[in-house]
Order: C-alpha cells, then sequence, then structure tokens
C-alpha cells in the first residue's frame, strides 16, 4: 500500500500544518513550564516523567493526525480504528498525567466551564458520556456524515476526545481533591468501560456487507480523501473507491478494523487496571511492619 498512496504527494503524507501545530504546542507547554514557568502560574516545573508524557502525547497527536496514519484512515477501516484507539485512549492518559495541577485546577475553575467540568467528569455521567459519544460517532449516517468536510471531521474528532478526557478523569485524575472513587470501583469502572464499547465493535465485527460509503462507494471515498489531499492533486484523479488500495474484500477490512478497536481497548484497559491494583495494593500495605530480621528474632537472652 506504501508505494500506493505516495501518488498523494508529500503534503498529504506528512500533513506540514500539523507538524507546526505540534512544534507550537511543544514549544508552548516548554516556555510556560520552564523560563516562563511563574506567567502560568508554577512555582517549580514538571518532573521528568510528566514531560515524558506530555510530548509522548504530541508525538503521538502527529502520528495519528500528522503522519501516513492520518491518510490511510480515510482509505482503510482497520488504519482509522488503530488511530481511534491511539488519540482517544492513550493521548488523554498522557496529558492528564502530564500537565502540572496547577494547570488543571485553572481549567476546572474556569467560570462557565467550572460546572459542565464537574458534572461531565462524574464517574456515571463520565462513562455514559464517552461510549455513547464513541458508539454514535460509528452509526454509518454520522461517520460517513464527519467525512464530508474538514470543520465538521476536526469539530466532532475534538468532542470526542473532550468527552473521553471526561471519561478518563475519574480514573487518573492528578488532583486529590476530585478523587471521587475508590479503588475497588475504579476496577468496576474500566470493566463497565469495556463493556460499553463492545456493542460499537460488535456492529462492526458482525456486519456482512459494508457499513459505510466512505469507504465502499467511491464519491464518498473522494470526499473524504479531499480532507487530507490537496484539491489540486486530486483533480483529474478517477480512483474508483478504496478497493484499488486494499487486496481484501471490504467487509473483511470492516470486520478486521472492529477486532482491532475491540482487542486495542482491551490492551489499553488492562494496562491501566493493573496500574490501579498496582497503586491499589501499595497503598494498602503502606505502613506495615516489615518482615522480622534475623536479629530481630534473635531471643533476649542471647543479646545479653
Amino acid at each position: 500500500m506504501w508505494d500506493k498512496i505516495q501518488i498523494f504527494g508529500f503534503e498529504a503524507l506528512w500533513s506540514p500544518e500539523i507538524i507546526i501545530i505540534t512544534i507550537i504546542l511543544g514549544l508552548l507547554y516548554y516556555l510556560f513550564t520552564g523560563p516562563f514557568k511563574h506567567k502560568s502560574g508554577l512555582t517549580v516545573a514538571p518532573t521528568r516523567r510528566q514531560q515524558i508524557y506530555v510530548y509522548s502525547a504530541l508525538i503521538l497527536f502527529y502520528i495519528v493526525k500528522g503522519s501516513p496514519i492520518y491518510l490511510m484512515s480515510h482509505i482503510v477501516l482497520m488504519a482509522h480504528m488503530v488511530q481511534m484507539a491511539i488519540f482517544y485512549l492513550v493521548v488523554p492518559i498522557l496529558l492528564i498525567k502530564g500537565l502540572p495541577k496547577e494547570w488543571w485546577r485553572k481549567i476546572f475553575n474556569l467560570r462557565g466551564f467550572r460546572h459542565v467540568l464537574n458534572i461531565l467528569t462524574k464517574p456515571l455521567i463520565a462513562i455514559i458520556f464517552f461510549n455513547a459519544t464513541f458508539s454514535l460517532y460509528h452509526l454509518p449516517a454520522i461517520l460517513d456524515f464527519s467525512k464530508t468536510d474538514n470543520l465538521v471531521h476536526w469539530s466532532i474528532t475534538l468532542f470526542i476526545l473532550f468527552a473521553a478526557f471526561c471519561m478518563w478523569w475519574p480514573l487518573i485524575t492528578p488532583l486529590e481533591e476530585q478523587e471521587y472513587i475508590k479503588p475497588l470501583y475504579k476496577i468496576i469502572y474500566i470493566f463497565a468501560n469495556g463493556m460499553l464499547i463492545t456493542p460499537a465493535c460488535a456492529l462492526i465485527i458482525f456486519a456482512d456487507t459494508p457499513l459505510y460509503a466512505t469507504y465502499s462507494e467511491p464519491d464518498a471515498f473522494m470526499a473524504a480523501m479531499s480532507l487530507c489531499v490537496p484539491a489540486d492533486v486530486l483533480q483529474g484523479m478517477n480512483l474508483g473507491g478504496p478497493q484499488l488500495f486494499l487486496k481484501i474484500p471490504l467487509v473483511y477490512d470492516q470486520q478486521a478494523a472492529g477486532i482491532i478497536m475491540k482487542v486495542l481497548q482491551e490492551l489499553i484497559y488492562g494496562g491501566v487496571l493493573a496500574h490501579v491494583f498496582y497503586n491499589w495494593y501499595n497503598k494498602e500495605n503502606r505502613g506495615t511492619d516489615p518482615l522480622p530480621t534475623q536479629q530481630n528474632l534473635t531471643p533476649n537472652y542471647e543479646r545479653g
């Protein structure tokens, strides 16, 4: 497939505008956590681990929205699902863990935004909000509509990303005052997330015909390609649909996409589950007496 997609040129493959956005975001983070940290309300710079989290999130952002993966996500549904898993299930975790607590407190105290966030990050509401948004997006009419215009596409993309932040917040919030749920309920929360996302995956896995016009019909496919390929490059091309780039039937691509999404979701949720359980175990065992040493086991009469 790599040989075939090179016909779209450098701009479509590597998205210079996304490179610029990523660099600007990274530079702003560096400046306002470093030389200008006092102007952003920080007294100390983020830890090395926090910096790694944020820069990793920016790299992943570019990979899924600026690299050839973004172009392929408009051609192959499997690539679309990989992109979705990384952008909505990994990037928010890294940003929540990486951005300073002081910034999060300011965000949650913004006038007019505070009440919305406090409601949408409540565990029950957050889990329903994200999974309903994610599932509705994968209804054929909505997904196809999202591929018709860049403004529509990015508006829907960022809205789902916001829902993903709300979903992750109760689990990994860095603010002690907003730890709404205990470790045991966090484990239940993760399992519930996995169950609620299953219907959307099942819809795709068990369909026996292509569901999305974007990935099957030439006109809708060309409209989707216009989101990432310059108009002057597309002009005069007669691609005929994604079949040109695939060596498997479209329905197989669709079914594999559903499986990939479910597997990646389980792996990511499993990693978060292990992290929650590990922290819970350490917290429960903190302050317990260490194992007695040999010296402590020596009878008193032998010590005298």
